[in-house]
């Protein structure tokens, strides 16, 4: 058997309401096809198709000529898709199957995909020439390389972001807290959050899934203060803290940012933090995926996931921070995304859309950005 290349791409959103889903259409979709093109198999790590915002036809009618691109591009080989939480239900009938077995999901499991499989078999149908899996939570892509979407970081998550909150809120119900320790145990917790927003988006109207869709952005977005993401200068912190303040007392009223988060650590969802900055965005996210990482993938040198948003490690970092305390790798597969309260027009943002992970035979996967920045 010859050298086997992987190319690892999530996050494209397709059919989101803003229009942000930049792999749509023209030189960013050309850009996708002929990055994957050279690869030996290509899988699409989560939230692939924005199934929060549209009724489920209409989503997968949207991101159908991208999908029958990327059959082209990858035909007479592997594709595999691994289901996020913005397309958790293509993966809901080989969970279903499970719930009706008796079974616990594992933390690595892999199906092939028939035309009758759901929105995922109807996917097979427009990629007829290429050898169509799912897996879910997650799989290996080598033996020492895992692959998950990474979804289930916001159990864990201490920026107080919706997705975050509703977690804490659902680790309540269930009673298990912040206590996951299989994928199980994740599931148990977040898939009825994901049902929930699958389930208004058949019936909710676009107006109504678009404000409440945009209600991050916009905090983020101020919190930025048009500089993009991240910045390590200190008053910029500052300036973003503020404007992050004033932008949640003209959203939720005048309710300060450390008096609402301090309502809810006192109601038990939390413990969240009361600083709103791309840096601790992407500290937080990466603290709360090392917890992910060491329960489904316990001692695997490499773990990919997508999920924030935030490609990674890029030059600047700092490699300590994406290694967990038992030494695994946490490595990030960007998005297709444009998210102006993160990148704005700043090309050199860590957030910039475009981007393709790669894992050769050896070595630690490689991040690239394939839309010239």
């Amino acid at each position: 058997m010859g050298p086997m290349r992987t190319a690892v791409v999530s996050d494209l959103h397709l059919g989101g309401l803003a229009g942000a889903d930049v792999a749509r259409s023209g030189r960013p979709l050309d850009a996708l096809a002929e990055a994957v093109s050279d690869a030996d198999r290509l899988i699409l790590l989560g939230d692939i198709v924005e199934l929060r915002e549209r009724p489920l036809a209409e989503a997968l009618e949207v991101a159908r000529p991208v999908l029958e691109r990327l059959g082209a591009a990858m035909a007479g080989r592997p594709v595999v898709i691994v289901p996020g939480n913005h397309d958790h239900a293509l993966a809901e009938p080989w969970l279903a199957r499970l719930r009706l077995a008796g079974e616990r999901l594992p933390a690595e499991a892999e199906w092939p995909v028939e035309p009758g499989d759901g929105a995922a078999g109807l996917i097979s149908e427009w990629m007829p020439e290429v050898q169509l899996t799912l897996a879910y939570p997650g799989l290996r892509l080598r033996d020492d390389v895992y692959a998950t979407h990474g979804h289930y970081l916001d159990l864990h998550l201490t920026i107080p972001r919706l997705e975050s909150i509703a977690a804490s809120a659902m680790g309540r119900i269930t009673r298990m807290g912040q206590d996951a320790h299989s994928a199980a145990d994740y599931e148990t917790v977040l898939a009825p959050m994901y049902s929930f927003y699958a389930g208004l988006a058949q019936g909710a109207s676009a107006a109504a899934l678009a404000g409440g869709s945009s209600f991050s952005r916009k905090v983020w977005q101020w919190a930025s203060d048009g500089r993009g993401a991240e910045n390590p200068e200190p008053e910029l912190v500052a300036t973003r803290e503020r404007a992050s303040a004033a932008a949640t007392r003209f959203l939720l009223g005048r309710v300060t940012i450390p008096g609402a988060v301090a309502a809810l650590n006192v109601l038990g969802l939390g413990p969240f933090r009361a600083t709103l900055t791309g840096e601790e965005l992407r500290r937080s996210g990466l603290d709360a995926m090392a917890r992910v990482a060491e329960t489904l993938a316990p001692g695997t040198p490499h773990v990919v996931f997508g999920h924030t948003h935030r490609p990674g490690p890029l030059a600047r970092d700092d490699v300590t921070e994406w290694t967990t305390t038992s030494g695994i790798r946490l490595w990030n597969s960007g998005s297709w995304l444009h998210e102006g309260a993160f990148v704005r027009s700043a090309h050199d943002s860590p957030y910039w859309p475009g981007t393709v992970l790669t894992v050769e035979d050896d070595g630690p996967p490689s991040v690239r950005n394939v839309l010239g920045r």
